[in-house]
């Protein structure tokens, strides 16, 4: 089903400067540390994200946008590049949290 409107970005869901917490800033460095060097190829993007929570109630979504932004500062492209978005949530034991992804091209 098409909605005919503008897609409205997270940018513009909220007035004023957002800053970072130090929960997110210390996120931000472990993930920088431990995300694997990559090469990501050049052209239209398909990531897939698969998200272990330990929580039923986590939202999927939530992951995204600070993960992309992470993925992008790490591999130095433009998440712009991402034509293609493929999400899973899956339940896991509490301390078995994880996110594993992969960055290819869309064929």
């Amino acid at each position: 089903m098409r909605i005919n409107i503008k897609p409205l970005s997270v940018n513009e869901c909220w007035q004023g400067r957002r800053f970072k917490t130090d929960k997110y800033k210390a996120y931000e460095l472990e993930m920088l540390y431990k995300l694997p060097k990559l090469d990501v190829p050049k052209g239209k993007l398909k990531l897939t994200i698969n998200v272990g929570f330990s929580n039923k109630g986590s939202d999927l979504d939530n992951v995204c946008k600070p993960f992309q932004d992470i993925l992008q500062k790490k591999y130095k492209f433009n998440d712009s590049q991402i034509y293609q978005l493929e999400m899973t949530k899956e339940i896991v034991k509490k301390g078995n949290e994880f996110i594993d992804f992969t960055i290819g091209i869309i064929n």
